[in-house]
């Protein structure tokens, strides 16, 4: 699959946007806060319906806008689909493909798969659960629409069910309806626990012989799932933690907890990893979801890369580069430097400034 152009209107800084990328590899370079990343956003929330940072519609609209509009046309298997997106500051966002209204964001899921890359990525291992999880939403939304559909509506019922406690605390009646909630929580947290399982075996079977080359055959790496509670304990434990939660006025046991945990040998290198051993470990864990999605989907992603070149060694650098192989590429990056004397080819070049892209012939590029 490739993505053959993007149309923004109101989109962040950009008034209006058309670009058209190449097959291979397309570098997008300028100063820093000139609308690169914002590029790659849209490109992710097309594909998604979501920010990779996590933000709300409202706030990727144009600041003084109502709205904003994202087209993206990609060819997959020798066919062209244009993806439309309307998104609205007081509403729910509108999908279409090709002029066909889509009834839930689930329905689009799988038809355009990315792999997003920033900076932020290289701090997974060693910051708090809470980034591991979204890792895992993330790509897990984008390869089943179940779990799409189930994360989505378990994560309603968490926000519904912390509302419901804070109301218990001038309202004690209230607590004859937590049970209603209470099983909807399991069913929903129960599906996504069962599929997180699976994805870690999954992602096992990659992760240990890509870290193992990253690491000049020095280390193998293992994921381990840390669920905050298991299946078959859920509605006991949700039970028997209820004046808990009620004290707490939020919900204290579910997949909303879970965690993943990162082992060389023994070692978790979350807590006992060197800086080095962590990010290797998060560029392993990026490289395994490019071939993941290859397993599941029998497709290519497209790769985004956000500024994440400037943050690796040469090694690195030189790994990432020669595992791309033929998938499409976006890199954004603030100069050209690195790819002249990394030898790496360049398929387009776009300038960025201040919300607007100028293509530049391939052989302006080392100017």
């Amino acid at each position: 699959m490739i993505i053959k152009s993007i149309e923004l209107a109101d989109y962040r800084n950009y008034d209006t946007l058309t670009m058209e990328f190449s097959p291979g590899t397309n570098i997008l370079y300028g100063d820093n806060a000139q609308g690169k990343t914002n590029i790659l956003e849209a490109i992710y929330v097309s594909a998604t319906t979501k920010s990779h940072k996590g933000s709300k519609d409202k706030d990727i609209i144009n600041f003084d806008k109502e709205e904003a509009h994202i087209r993206t046309y990609i060819e997959k298997d020798g066919a062209e689909s244009r993806i439309d997106m309307h998104l609205r500051r007081n509403k729910s966002k509108g999908l279409a493909v090709d002029g066909q209204r889509l009834k839930k964001a689930a329905d689009l899921i799988g038809m355009c798969n990315v792999v997003f890359f920033s900076p932020e990525d290289l701090g997974i291992i060693k910051n708090g659960p809470s980034e591991r999880r979204r890792f895992v939403d993330m790509e897990l939304c984008q390869l089943d629409s179940f779990y799409f559909y189930n994360l989505s509506n378990y994560n309603k019922i968490v926000e519904q069910r912390n509302s419901l406690l804070k109301d218990m605390f001038y309202n004690p009646q209230l607590k004859d309806t937590l049970n209603i909630w209470d099983m909807q929580l399991v069913s929903y947290g129960s599906k996504i626990i069962e599929r997180r399982k699976l994805f870690v075996e999954q992602l096992n079977e990659i992760i240990g012989d890509i870290h193992y080359s990253l690491s000049g055959g020095r280390e193998r790496i293992r994921v381990q799932y840390e669920p905050d509670v298991e299946i078959e304990e859920f509605e006991k434990k949700l039970s028997s933690n209820q004046e808990r939660d009620i004290k707490a006025k939020m919900t204290t046991v579910g997949p909303h907890r879970d965690d993943f945990s990162f082992l060389i040998g023994d070692i978790d290198i979350r807590k006992f990893g060197s800086q080095g051993q962590q990010r290797t470990a998060a560029l392993s864990l990026k490289l395994s979801e490019i071939e993941l999605v290859k397993k599941i989907t029998k497709d290519t992603p497209v790769l985004l890369l956000d500024d994440v070149l400037s943050e690796l060694d040469s090694n690195r650098q030189n790994y990432l580069l020669n595992s791309i192989g033929e998938i499409q590429t976006i890199i954004t990056c603030t100069g050209l430097e690195e790819f002249v004397n990394n030898r790496f080819e360049i398929d387009r070049v776009y300038k960025v400034t201040n919300g607007h892209a100028e293509r530049m012939s391939v052989g302006e590029k080392a100017e």
